[in-house]
């Protein structure tokens, strides 16, 4: 089923409680008749999104984002509005037949090649080309089930096994498009020869992309990865979202790792919720991924230089976004396979239970390599931790950071603290009577607060309909249809329904968002929702007759003026009559 009626859509919706669908993403508090918790679509640290039980919808009143159920999963996980709604329907055990179609601006082929690739690969892993293959990963204590579940498959010796395979099937501009296939002097050959093959899959959980690694030779390069295409952007994706994101949220713990190995090595030893990023550090992307996946971030590189230099450029990136993870770090420079192989399953876990802060990793990481009996390296490692000091928010870090800076500079604990020069921001404090002013006139106002209560009334409908001939902000004009064309098909007004029809609009949720925030008392009686009526419409006769005048200023024809002016003085009796 590809479109389903509003009607079909309300059960879906009315099948949960958007206070239950948006507390498993993040957590909610409880305030008033309302629910409270930290946006996930802006970077703040304040409880500035309310989620509505009564209307059964959620609204930012600092980045406007408003919505239903459907909304907010289309937002959090990116998705289109037919897999938010299926997602709902599961979560209320709703049974509903709906056609998830790939994003339309992608080749939809690429995602089929790579997923008939991987097939080929597992079969090939369970042929006799691959009990070498087999072996090498069992001696590294990956077995059977872990092969399964992660797709690891095998492309073999021969050059040309994909291109014979899947030429008769896609047409080969298709197949070169997406790199698992290659051209050369000789002709079109496999990329991948004689390798594992580990896939690589995007947020929704679709293969798109390969590292392939040697096994059986030490000749080439160890790994080989797929370069980016149109559904493969490494910045843009994490290593095992799609299959760790929910228990991530149940555990509210996120371990972001370096390498897909370091996720299935963890996933071994039943350490489930992790994931990988595809470069060296976290990207800006990426990290607003792992900020909405859990409220508590671990980051474990592995224990080598390079994996503390890649943990120290996350941890500013997750900085930046008000996120504060915690570091676990390995001794002896092994990476987590490693660390599990030499000190046991129990001795890692042990680890991730006891991280530690970002400032005690700092304070070893810009330690190390200094000489503390310089006093030349000693300022510069006490100015360096200070100014890292500058961009942490929790003053109980801060004063613990600064004893032990103390102890180990010899400096007195208030002079370090007055060293430090915090960033003065501005702090988004958000209530649930606070107001935003978003308009600049009394007449844009006054469109604002009727349409905000014919979201919620069929009075302040009737009223547009008496007394409005017209909005003047276009992107009002546009939602009063929307909202009158709404009631005229179902005679109420339902938001969350309402919303419903506005999904594939995203600029006229965002002015839904815009008007929600204006955070009004709920109800207002008709005599002032007629006199709010009524500034509207004096805002539009002192447009036309603005208009008029400008004409007539315009013109030398002394006939032309008459007729204007006649009709500038009918305007403003007309005026007084209506308005007044």
């Amino acid at each position: 089923m590809n479109l389903l009626t509003q009607e079909q859509l309300n059960n879906i919706r009315t099948s949960v409680n958007i206070v239950d669908v948006v507390s498993k993403y993040i957590p909610l508090a409880h305030k008033g008749s309302n629910y409270w918790g930290v946006c996930p679509f802006h970077s703040d640290t304040n409880p500035s999104l309310c989620v509505s039980p009564d209307k059964q919808i959620f609204t930012c009143f600092v980045c406007h984002k408003t919505g239903n159920a459907f909304n907010f999963i289309m937002e959090f996980e990116h998705v289109s509005f037919q897999e938010a709604v299926k997602k709902v329907a599961d979560m209320g055990n709703v049974k509903v037949d709906i056609n998830i179609k790939s994003k339309p601006s992608i080749n939809n082929n690429l995602y089929k090649i790579y997923e008939d690739t991987n097939k080929i690969y597992q079969n090939n892993m369970n042929t006799t080309f691959g009990s070498e293959a087999k072996k090498y990963l069992f001696d590294r204590e990956i077995n059977d089930e872990i092969i399964k579940e992660f797709g690891i498959g095998l492309s073999i010796k021969a050059r040309d096994v994909l291109v014979k395979g899947l030429s008769k099937k896609y047409e080969m501009k298709d197949l070169l498009e997406s790199g698992l296939i290659i051209k050369t002097e000789s002709g079109m050959i496999d990329a991948y020869q004689n390798r594992i093959m580990f896939p690589l899959w995007d947020l929704e959980g679709r293969i798109v992309g390969y590292s392939g690694r040697i096994y059986d030779t030490k000749e080439g390069s160890k790994y080989i990865n797929s370069k980016e295409s149109k559904i493969f952007k490494k910045g843009e994706l994490l290593y095992n979202y799609h299959r760790s994101r929910d228990i991530c949220r149940e555990l509210d713990t996120v371990i972001v790792m370096e390498g897909f190995m370091d996720v299935i090595a963890s996933y071994k030893v039943g350490v489930k919720n992790t994931v990988a990023m595809m470069g060296t550090a976290v990207t800006k992307y990426q990290a607003n991924l792992i900020k909405r996946m859990a409220s508590n971030i671990i980051l474990l590189f592995d224990g080598d230089d390079a994996g503390a230099k890649a943990t120290m450029r996350s941890v500013d990136e997750l900085l930046e976004l008000n996120v504060t993870p915690k570091v676990v770090r390995l001794e002896d420079n092994l990476d987590p396979d490693e660390y599990i192989k030499k000190y046991g399953k129990d001795a890692f876990i042990e680890k991730i239970n006891n991280p530690m802060n970002i400032m005690d990793f700092k304070l070893s990481y810009l330690k190390n390599g200094k000489n503390l009996t310089s006093d030349v390296e000693k300022a510069s490692y006490v100015n360096d931790i200070l100014h890292e000091l500058e961009h942490i928010n929790d003053d109980i870090l801060i004063e613990l950071t600064l004893k032990k800076l103390s102890l180990e500079s010899g400096l007195d604990v208030e002079f370090l603290k007055s060293k430090i020069v915090k960033e003065e921001k501005p702090k988004e404090k958000v209530t649930e009577t606070k107001k935003v002013d978003i308009k600049t006139t009394k007449y844009e106002q006054a469109e604002a607060t009727l349409l905000y209560y014919m979201l919620r009334s069929s009075d302040a409908i009737n009223v547009y309909n008496d007394y409005v001939t017209n909005i003047r902000i276009q992107k009002y004009r546009f939602l009063a249809r929307n909202i009158l064309q709404f009631y005229k098909e179902f005679g109420k007004i339902d938001l969350a329904a309402f919303l419903d029809t506005l999904a594939f609009n995203q600029e006229a949720l965002d002015t839904v968002g815009e008007i929600q925030s204006l955070n009004l008392k709920e109800d207002m009686n008709k005599d002032d929702l007629i006199e709010c009526a009524k500034v509207i419409q004096e805002g539009n006769y002192k447009d036309a007759i603005k208009a008029l005048e400008e004409q007539m200023s315009n013109t030398d024809n002394l006939e032309e003026k008459v007729k204007l002016s006649e009709e500038i003085r009918k305007l403003k009796v007309r005026r007084m009559k209506d308005v007044k």
